[in-house]
């Protein structure tokens, strides 16, 4: 395969997660988790919030949904995200 737009998962896993709105960044994609759809399109990056934020020895896993709409770009080595951090969407595991 020569395609220059075709990224391999396994590859992308690597990918550092960073918000260019805020400049956080959110751990390698491998560390956190997608959904995808029943047509195999990318709907949400799940981000874990966790490690960041809370320590979570004996607690529930804090979670955000990150819309796929809101990845700007997928880098060499980056996924670029741009989302206020009010608009993400929490839940616990």
């Amino acid at each position: 395969m020569n395609d220059d737009k075709i990224k391999f998962y396994s590859d992308m896993e690597r990918y550092e997660i960073i918000n260019i709105n805020n400049g956080e960044k959110y751990n390698y994609l491998s560390d956190n988790d997608t959904i995808i759809d029943k047509d195999g399109n990318l709907k949400l990056l799940i981000i874990n919030n966790t490690t960041k934020h809370h320590f979570s020895f004996f607690g529930s896993d804090v979670f955000w949904e990150v819309p796929w709409e809101y990845v700007n770009k997928i880098g060499t080595r980056t996924i670029i995200l741009d989302i206020e951090e009010s608009e993400l969407k929490n839940f616990s595991k």
